[in-house]
C-alpha cells in the first residue's frame, strides 16, 4: 500500500489508517478473536497506523488494541491515542495523568503521536477548548511527555471553529481533518452558501506548514454508505458529521454521487469515498472505522486501486456544486 510521509514527523504513514473508534465499533464491542484478525490482516495489507483514544468505550479500546498488538507480538506498527481535556483544573496534570492511564491500558511505554481531542474554539462551549489554553497549558504538557518518552510526536484533532483551529495549527505536528464527498471544504474553496462548515482548504494549510494530515469523517459516519441501517456493532445513532442537519439528510445527499458508481469510476459509494479522499496528495492518510473484517478487506482494496480518475473527480465536483444553496 503507498505510504506517504507525515508532515515534519517523518513518519512514513500507509495512505489508509486503522481507525479504533465506537462509531464502526469492532474494537470496542468486537469478539476477541474478530478484533485480532481484523489487525492482522490489516497489517497484511500494508496499514501501519491504528488510532485510538480514551474516550472510545470509556477505554476499551485502548485496552483491546493493547490486548491484540501484545497476542502479535508487538509489531512494529505506529500507535496513536489522545486526550480529551476536562473540567477547569489544572490541564497539565489531567494531560500527564491521561498518557499514564492510556498506556497502561494499551500496555505500552510510549506512544507514537499523543493528540488534543478537544474541539477548538474561542466560544467556550460543552468540551470546547480555547486557543490560549492550547498553547499554554496543553503545548507545555506535551512537551514535558515528549522529554519523559511517552510519546514521539504530538496533534490535535482539528474539529470546532475554523479560525480557532487555524490560529493553533502550525503548533502541532499532525491534525486530524475532518474531509469527505458530503463536505470537501478542508481540500478545497467552496461558494459561502455550500451548507456545511467551511474549513476553509486546511489541508493545503497543513501541507505548507509541514503539518501532517490525518482523514477523519471519510464516510461521514457511514452516511456515504448510502443507507441508513447500521451493523449492530457500531454507534445506534450518529450525529450528522457530513453536510446536511440530520444524518438521514446525509444519506440522501450520499446517494446523489450514485452517478460515480454508475459510471464505472467506482463499485460503490463506500470505494468512491476512500479513494476521493485519497485523491488529494496534502493528505497523509485516512482513518476507516470499521465494524467487520469484510468492511476492512474492502476499504483497503478501494485504496489500493489509488485516486480517482480526473473525470470522476470533475463529475463529483459538479455534484457537489448542486448542494450549493441547500438548507443544512
Amino acid at each position: 500500500m503507498e505510504t506517504r510521509v507525515l508532515g515534519k514527523t517523518g513518519l512514513k504513514f500507509s495512505v489508509l489508517s486503522f481507525g479504533c473508534g465506537a462509531v464502526g465499533g469492532l474494537m470496542v464491542k468486537g469478539t476477541a478473536a474478530d478484533q485480532e484478525r481484523a489487525v492482522a490482516r490489516a497489517m497484511e495489507f500494508g496499514i501501519n497506523y491504528f488510532d485510538t483514544a480514551p474516550m472510545y468505550g470509556s477505554g476499551e479500546s485502548e485496552r483491546n488494541l493493547g490486548r491484540v498488538l501484545k497476542a502479535l507480538k508487538r509489531p512494529k506498527v505506529y500507535v496513536g491515542t489522545k486526550v480529551f481535556v476536562e473540567g477547569t483544573g489544572d490541564i497539565g496534570k489531567f494531560i500527564a495523568d491521561s498518557m499514564d492511564a492510556s498506556l497502561k491500558r494499551l500496555g505500552l511505554d510510549s506512544v507514537d503521536l499523543y493528540q488534543l481531542h478537544n474541539p477548538i474554539s474561542e466560544v467556550k462551549r460543552e468540551g470546547t477548548i480555547d486557543p490560549k489554553s492550547v498553547r499554554d497549558q496543553v503545548l507545555p504538557a506535551f512537551e514535558r511527555l515528549r522529554k519523559q518518552g511517552k510519546a514521539r510526536h504530538f496533534g490535535f484533532t482539528a474539529l470546532g471553529d475554523t479560525p480557532a483551529i487555524q490560529s493553533v495549527l502550525d503548533s502541532f505536528e499532525t491534525a486530524q481533518v475532518s474531509y469527505n464527498m458530503l463536505n470537501p471544504s478542508a481540500g478545497a474553496k467552496l461558494p459561502p452558501t455550500y451548507p456545511a462548515q467551511d474549513y476553509g482548504n486546511l489541508i493545503a494549510r497543513a501541507h505548507a506548514s509541514g503539518v501532517g494530515t490525518i482523514g477523519i469523517r471519510v464516510l461521514a459516519g457511514g452516511a456515504l454508505s448510502g443507507v441508513e441501517t447500521r451493523h449492530p456493532l457500531g454507534m445506534e445513532s450518529v450525529d450528522p458529521i457530513g453536510s446536511a442537519s440530520s444524518y438521514g439528510r446525509d444519506v440522501a445527499r450520499a446517494i446523489r454521487f450514485g452517478e460515480v458508481v454508475k459510471r464505472g469510476f467506482a463499485q460503490n459509494l463506500v470505494e468512491a469515498s476512500i479513494r476521493y479522499v485519497l485523491s488529494n496528495p496534502g493528505l497523509t492518510t485516512t482513518l476507516v472505522g470499521l465494524s467487520t473484517l469484510g468492511q476492512l478487506e474492502h476499504a483497503a482494496q478501494s485504496a489500493k486501486k489509488g485516486p480517482l480518475p480526473a473525470e470522476a473527480l470533475k463529475l463529483i465536483s459538479t455534484i457537489q456544486q448542486g448542494f450549493v444553496g441547500e438548507t443544512r
